[in-house]
């Protein structure tokens, strides 16, 4: 897989030293999200996670003044293809249910695929970050913003209830139910300010070019770092947070007998003792 990058239409890609930088590209469309978003998506994230060129990936706004507008909704909701056009497209309910399933499914899919690529996904966010942009970026292990970042779970402004990650995934992550509930119910905007104090980002950084900047450095760190201990740390984490507090030292206590026996231990021992620095074999 590491001959050569895919193309994709909605996104654009570039792998440097390990770290795959993905820029949503529909600047036109402020990157509001298509049916071809969501399927560029997924094979992107299922990309990085098999290549064993790519240590980390970063996920950002590119050239487009927003982040993300988030849904398409001209597509999205007008199209044939779309949610509104499955509703007209069969008399049955149950049937125009099943349609609406699937239609559905694929966005889940594409957005899940962010937390199940087992490479560490870093979200650099800039200026407004819209309703499926929140849902984006929830999934994703690290979040960076920049000081005129904003955030809006949109949805319920187009008559919408969240359906794609946001709903299930920031409340873990902020830890404040209230806030959450407000933020789902009424559509405010969320300031950068605001989220760092949730905990929903890590930095804010002064520009555009410094939060992207931040990123690839932190990236770049990640990258140098042995990728069977990264892999276990993502996997690790992800499974406690849904799990007890026992569940995961099971979980990690098993994975370990496993991978403890991996040479990237001994290869670390060995640049620590000999104060040299380590390098770890592809996955």
């Amino acid at each position: 897989m590491s001959e050569g990058l895919p193309s994709f239409e909605t996104l654009l890609v570039q792998n440097a030293g390990g770290v795959l930088e993905v820029a949503i590209n529909r600047p036109e469309q402020l990157n509001a999200f298509n049916h071809a978003f969501w399927v560029d998506l997924k094979r992107c994230m299922e990309y990085a996670s098999d290549d064993p060129e790519v240590r980390c990936v970063i996920v950002h706004g590119g050239s487009c003044r927003l982040f993300t507008a988030g849904l398409d909704l001209k597509s999205e909701l007008m199209s044939s293809s779309g949610l509104l056009g499955v509703t007209t497209t069969d008399r049955d309910v149950s049937r125009k249910a099943l349609k609406m399933d699937s239609s559905i499914r694929l966005p889940q899919e594409a957005i899940s695929s962010l937390e199940h690529c087992v490479k560490p996904v870093i979200a650099a966010m800039h200026s407004g970050v819209v309703g499926g942009g929140v849902d984006l970026v929830s999934a994703c292990d690290i979040r960076y913003c920049t000081e005129d970042t904003w955030l809006s779970i949109a949805e319920v402004d187009v008559g919408l209830t969240a359906d794609i990650g946001t709903l299930q995934r920031l409340p873990k992550i902020v830890g404040n139910d209230s806030v959450v509930r407000e933020l789902a119910l009424t559509g405010r905007k969320l300031l950068a300010k605001e989220a760092k104090e949730l905990g929903l980002v890590g930095k804010i950084l002064p520009s555009k070019d410094a939060c992207l900047e931040e990123a690839r450095q932190v990236a770049k760190q990640i990258a140098s770092k042995s990728p069977v201990a990264v892999l276990g740390t993502k996997v690790s984490l992800n499974f406690s947070r849904d799990h007890s507090v026992q569940e995961g030292l099971d979980h990690i206590r098993q994975w370990n007998s496993v991978h403890l026996m991996s040479d990237d231990v001994k290869t670390a021992a060995t640049a620590m003792m000999s104060k040299s620095k380590p390098t770890f074999s592809k996955l």
